[in-house]
This record gives C-alpha cells, sequence and structure tokens, in this order.
C-alpha cells in the first residue's frame, strides 16, 4: 500500500484547480493528476459550477498547421520551450505556465485566444511524441510548428506570406463594419 501525502494531494489538487480555471476538459485532468475520475468531477463542479463538457477531443496535428492557430501555436510552445529549459518546472506546471503566460500574450496584441488549454496540451504531447516540430522563418528567423520531417529549408511562415484569405472572418469583417 502506497503512504499517501498529504502535500501530494493538496498539490495535485491545486494543479486541477488551475487546469480547469484555465477551461481544460477532464481527460486532460485525469492523464496530469493521479485523482479519481470522480473526485475531478466534484472538484470540477466546485470550480466552475457546471459539468465538464462530453465529447470527444480535438487529435489532429493538421489543425496545428493552418494559418492562425499555427502562430498561435508556435507563440505558444516558444514560451513552453523557453520554460521547460530554463524555469525548472514540471510538464503540467510548464503547461499551466506557459498557458497563462500566451494568454496574456495575446490579451495585450490581439485580445483572441485561438489556443484552448486542451489543444496547447496536445500540442505539448505531438511535441514529445516527434510529430511536430518547430523551423525557424528564412524571412524572420522566428520558430514555427512544422509537421516533423516535413521539407522545410526554405521555410516561409504564415505572418510574411499570409494565405489570400486571412483576416477575411465574420469576425474582422463586423470589427471592420463598426469602426467605419
Amino acid at each position: 500500500m502506497k503512504n499517501k501525502s498529504v502535500v501530494n494531494e493538496a498539490r495535485e489538487i491545486q494543479i486541477a484547480v488551475d487546469l480547469i480555471q484555465l477551461g481544460a476538459r477532464l481527460q486532460l485532468l485525469q492523464e496530469e493528476t493521479g485523482l479519481s475520475r470522480e473526485r475531478l468531477l466534484r472538484l470540477y463542479k466546485e470550480v466552475k459550477g457546471e459539468s465538464p463538457s462530453k465529447g470527444m477531443l480535438p487529435y489532429s496535428t493538421d489543425w496545428f498547421m493552418s494559418w492562425l492557430p499555427n502562430i498561435h501555436s508556435s507563440l505558444f510552445m516558444g514560451i513552453h520551450h523557453y520554460l521547460m529549459k530554463n524555469a525548472g518546472v514540471s510538464s503540467v506546471e510548464a503547461l499551466i505556465k506557459s498557458y497563462r503566460l500566451y494568454l496574456e500574450q495575446v490579451a495585450v496584441t490581439t485580445g483572441e485566444n485561438v489556443l484552448s488549454i486542451t489543444r496547447a496540451w496536445f500540442l505539448v504531447r505531438f511535441f514529445d511524441a516527434k510529430m511536430l516540430q518547430l523551423t525557424a522563418c528564412k524571412e524572420r528567423g522566428r520558430q514555427f510548428v512544422v509537421h516533423t520531417d516535413e521539407l522545410c529549408g526554405d521555410y516561409t511562415c504564415g505572418i510574411c506570406r499570409p494565405p489570400s484569405r486571412a483576416g477575411k472572418t465574420k469576425k474582422a469583417a463586423q470589427a471592420e463594419a463598426a469602426t467605419a
């Protein structure tokens, strides 16, 4: 029988609360903490005041390759890699801290966070599984998310060369109409 530590349990509960506040799905909580499903459900209801959403988790590396998600994913991974290398924190702590820094940066620049905590978690897992990697843009030198083993010696990012329909969403049209 394992010795239960009150301190370790409190740490796991705090991690779960942090993840719930950031919008994590139940499956992510189960993977990143040692708390039971029943305990996580009660904790989720206590923190959010509602049951967790149900359904399948997003699982595709392709989502991270489209224009806007790639920019946001690249920003997040830059922050995450820096924290993992320099902050001496655990993987889940780096996820939480990176995501909070990502949210702060997005609030200052665009105000629109494209990357959910669940997608950020999958992104980190895709990097750990070597399905995705970072590569430098030939024009800016900044690192961007690409598929592993993709031929990207001459890579140009979506900021330097946006697609023709970039920024032409309903939301952008409404914002433009509101300012006119």
